[in-house]
């Protein structure tokens, strides 16, 4: 199993959910988030002082995947959230040791 973690554009939230879900693929969490990279944010003028706001509101998605669907998925994301901006986001791929349903007590892939 792979952990999938992708910041992304928050107006790519929904077309991604869409995707996933036409890929039969609905387990997800999503965190809304602030970052910085190349986009360097930009500048605004706040009561006569000039501010820099390098910290733009994007979303984190973490995804859990069996190891034969990482490739599906990561296309999935990729093809979605790309505009070929700054500012597209990341994708970060991490071993899984194991998953526990707690509900079942499931382990593995059948917990996902």
């Amino acid at each position: 199993m792979k952990k999938i973690e992708a910041i992304i554009r928050p107006e790519k939230l929904e077309p991604l959910k869409t995707a996933l879900l036409q890929r039969e693929f609905n387990g997800l969490t999503i965190n809304q988030v602030l970052g910085c990279g190349k986009q360097m944010g930009f500048t605004e003028s706040i009561q006569g002082n000039t501010i820099m706001l390098n910290t733009l509101s994007k979303v984190e998605i973490r995804i859990v995947v069996p190891d034969e669907r990482l490739a599906e998925i990561i296309e999935t994301i990729t093809s979605v959230a790309e505009t070929g901006e700054y500012g597209d986001g990341k994708i970060f791929i991490s071993d899984v040791l194991d998953c526990i349903r707690i509900r079942t007590k499931e382990h593995g892939d059948k917990a996902l």
